[in-house]
């Protein structure tokens, strides 16, 4: 049986018949997945030679274990001190194996330097693969709003390959290249989405990505973010209307607001004296036409 919900609820009896097997994709394994996808499409030689030093180390790893197995089966066969020493076939075992192993371990070395180098490559454009992990548990997000908003992996990873081929910036330095690319590809994830969107979650859906490209940055501030979503919370003592042009109502929304806005977020602290004081020059910005 295969679902596509992300927690399945099946009934217990259903439950201790089967085992539960997870294959919906992790944050960290699509980001390997589309950084291995951006290295192979920019720069598909380093990434070829990447794949020949882990088969290589694979078939070193191989060779030594197999080297030990001789080695242990021969000590097997001549359980006594004599019977090794007498035995020619042991003996030439041990001086291959010595050869070998030797040549295994410099090549293991040799590898090891290349592949760091291919990393430190790599990891220079971990922020394309970041941007787009982010974007893409943006879009699986859509379904809370309506479950019609599916969008498969193979999709996703398609547009991301043509924005590698199309966005601007290749051949130059990784700053100005991963800029291009991030700006291209979240732009026309942007633009293919909306086209599955009701006009009524465009601008949801632009408010959603622009929190987690933030978040994922470390640009967005919780506290600020809670008290954007959830407003005041609890109850706030105002002043009397202060002003000759906001109805007793609305000041008093407004003076809620301001309160709860200087007492819990360091970024707008005294906000709320600053209004009383300059109300007049509010008055301006609340009766112009383009404020």
């Amino acid at each position: 049986m295969t679902t596509t919900l992300p927690n399945p609820n099946y009934s217990p009896e259903t439950q201790v018949k089967v085992t539960l097997l997870n294959f919906a994709i992790t944050p960290f394994g699509l980001e390997e997945q589309m950084l291995y996808q951006f290295v192979i499409q920019e720069m598909p030689e380093s990434q070829k030679r990447k794949d020949v030093i882990v088969q290589q180390n694979a078939q070193g790893a191989r060779d030594l274990l197999k080297i030990e197995e001789q080695i242990l089966e021969g000590l097997t066969k001549n359980k006594e001190i004599a019977a090794i020493l007498d035995t020619d076939d042991l003996i030439i075992i041990l001086d291959n194996s010595k050869v070998t192993s030797d040549d295994i371990n410099v090549r293991l070395k040799e590898s090891a330097i290349a592949e760091k180098e291919i990393d430190e490559t790599r990891e220079k454009y971990r922020e394309v693969a970041f941007r787009a992990q982010i974007l893409f548990f943006t879009i699986v997000d859509l379904a809370v709003i309506d479950p019609m908003y599916q969008y498969s992996l193979q999709w996703f990873a398609s547009l991301f390959a043509g924005s590698i081929d199309n966005s601007p910036g290749k051949n130059q330095e990784p700053a100005v290249r991963i800029k291009g690319l991030n700006d291209h590809f979240t732009l026309n994830l942007y633009d293919n989405v909306c086209r599955s969107l009701f006009e009524a979650h465009k601008l949801l859906f632009s408010f959603k990505m622009t929190v987690n490209i933030l978040n994922g940055v470390d640009m967005m501030d919780a506290a600020e973010l809670r008290f954007f979503l959830a407003g005041p919370s609890g109850e706030v003592k105002i002043e009397a209307n202060p002003t000759d042009w906001l109805d007793d109502l609305t000041w008093t929304e407004t003076a809620k607001q301001l309160v709860a806005m200087s007492s819990v977020l360091p970024a707008t602290k005294g906000i709320d004296t600053f209004f009383v004081a300059n109300h007049y020059d509010f008055k301006k910005i609340f009766d112009s036409t383009e404020p």
